[in-house]
């Protein structure tokens, strides 16, 4: 145990589990082709793979922000990093999709442990003048954990195979362990909280609810999915208990999960809002593009992380810096200016992506997002966490980080969704224009081919956007191979295209909730009275 504060050298610490945890909610998506191929699975199944950790990373945080204040931030971040750490290694051993999806679940329960008592350090080892940069460092660990994970999937995927996505995790956890039980105080606010029981079911019953409606349903077609229930009585369900969760939290006297006085805030309330949308970006803009860059340009899983190697970058330099600025201007700029770059940065992308772009040509716009993303990390935290009382900074800090937490539960479920209904229209549509330059008896099995594949999804994925027209002549196979390569690859395109819009709408919005946002003075010491 160490006898002696460190604040800088204990922050390290705390940023070297944070930047591992979110490290896995990006590094996944750079696999999917992989995992479409060597696990047999759909694309929807997948998806779930990402979406299950982000879910049981989201909804158990607002809890554990107050085991943290009961037992000790420093004991609990311990307990979550062993459960990060070993069910990362399930999830390298597991031999289907069904099992990682499990595990994944197990390994976002122990993020949720983590993340929180992060945040809550940074109150406690640093005065309120000094914050600024100390939320600089902690916004550069989470941008380059989130931003890094395609690179460094590439060049696993690659050259180890997928499960070592996951394998990397256990000697960085065990290193995290060892420096975080020497290194960091053993803090103890010893705040006797009740848990709110009846809040996180209902919460965690509601969020589930909608996730799963939306993101299967174009897996059931949007229409029943077990007897008469169908995808959108589930997803009403979802609504409605929730809306049941923030009533309870108004009128339970104890002490609810969420108190609705916390967001008497004007930044606090406006800054989570925004900070949603920033997780749903984040979470969503990876998989169109990684499907894009891999499938229809052709390049391999590390190539494509070295395409956007350069955005990591420029959003790990910038984060100190930004954060020291934002002490001294208004952060709110910052704020909104980071949120319409990014913006701005996905848009062009989605206008320049085409089935035979050079995707070095997509290198700016990428640098522009990195340009994005290191703008909002910091100011954002510090603004909305700036002015929060101190008897609800435990509290805060959990609503804060599951704010962003719950953004990429649904930037992942609606991304998902949206992308493939787009593949199954959008490879529909050109399978008909390709197909026209068959001869006419062979065009409606043409068709067909190339439709059932789209619908699928996984086909595309294991075939590497090569789709098979078996039953033609000889003489017209090797044509018909080439029309369905070509009517895949425009397909993929325009539903990539398409579908990085959402998240270009969604932090504009964002940008409108940043606005609201008022500058923080940095705190002062009261005076003490004479006697």
């Amino acid at each position: 145990m160490t006898t002696s504060v460190r604040p800088w050298t204990a922050l390290s610490v705390l940023c070297l589990g944070f930047f591992m945890i979110l490290l896995d909610t990006t590094i996944v998506p750079i696999a999917i082709p992989t995992m479409l191929r060597e696990l047999n699975a759909g694309l929807n199944s997948v998806v779930w793979v990402i979406s299950v950790y982000l879910l049981t990373y989201a909804v158990p945080m607002l809890f554990t922000s107050r085991l943290g204040d009961r037992f000790g931030p420093k004991r609990v971040f311990l307990a979550g990093l062993v459960v990060f750490t070993g069910a990362s290694l399930w999830c390298g051993l597991s031999g289907n999709v069904e099992m990682l999806i499990a595990a994944r679940a197990v390994q976002g329960l122990g993020a949720a442990l983590m993340t929180p008592q992060t945040l809550a350090f940074v109150s406690h080892l640093f005065p309120p003048a000094e914050r600024g940069p100390a939320m600089g460092m902690w916004a550069a660990a989470a941008g380059l954990g989130t931003i890094a994970g395609p690179l460094l999937g590439g060049v696993l995927v690659q050259h180890l195979g997928w499960e070592w996505i996951f394998f990397v995790n256990v000697p960085v956890g065990g290193l995290a362990l060892v420096l975080t039980w020497r290194l960091v105080p053993d803090w103890q606010p010893k705040h006797a909280h009740s848990f709110d029981l009846a809040g996180i079911l209902l919460s965690g019953g509601g969020l589930f609810c909608v996730v799963f409606g939306v993101q299967n349903g174009q897996h059931y077609d949007w229409g029943a999915v077990v007897g008469p229930v169908s995808v959108f009585e589930i997803i009403g369900l979802g609504v409605v208990l929730l809306v049941v969760f923030v009533f309870w939290q108004r009128v339970n006297r104890r002490e609810p999960l969420v108190p609705l006085s916390v967001f008497g805030n004007r930044n606090f309330s406006a800054g989570t809002l925004a900070w949603v949308t920033v997780g749903f970006a984040m979470t969503g803009m990876f998989l169109p593009l990684v499907v894009y860059l891999q499938t229809v340009l052709g390049l391999t899983p590390t190539k494509a992380g070295l395409l956007t190697a350069p955005m990591s970058l420029v959003t790990g330099v910038m984060g100190p810096f930004v954060g020291r600025a934002s002490d001294k201007v208004n952060g709110k700029h910052l704020v909104v200016l980071g949120l319409t770059t990014l913006a701005a940065g996905l848009g062009v992308i989605a206008l320049q992506a085409g089935a035979a772009t050079d995707p070095w040509a997509l290198l700016p716009a990428l640098l522009v997002c990195g340009l994005g993303f290191g703008f909002i990390l910091a100011p954002m935290s510090n603004l909305a966490m700036g002015t929060v009382e101190p008897r609800l900074m435990g509290t805060a800090s959990g609503i804060f980080n599951t704010a962003r937490q719950v953004g990429g539960v649904l930037g992942s479920a609606a991304i998902g969704v949206l992308f493939q209904t787009r593949i199954t229209a959008a490879i529909a549509g050109e399978a008909d224009t390709a197909a026209a330059a068959l001869p006419e008896q062979y065009r409606a099995p043409f068709t067909e081919s190339l439709t059932k594949a789209a619908a699928s999804t996984g086909q595309l994925g294991a075939g590497g956007g090569r789709v098979p027209t078996p039953g033609l002549p000889v003489d017209i196979a090797t044509q018909a191979d080439q029309l369905a390569t070509q009517a895949i690859h425009n397909g993929l395109t325009e539903a990539a295209r398409q579908t990085l819009l959402l998240p270009v709408g969604v932090l504009l919005l964002g940008a409108f909730a940043a606005a609201a946002m008022r500058r923080t003075a940095p705190a002062v010491a009261e005076p003490v009275e004479a006697p």
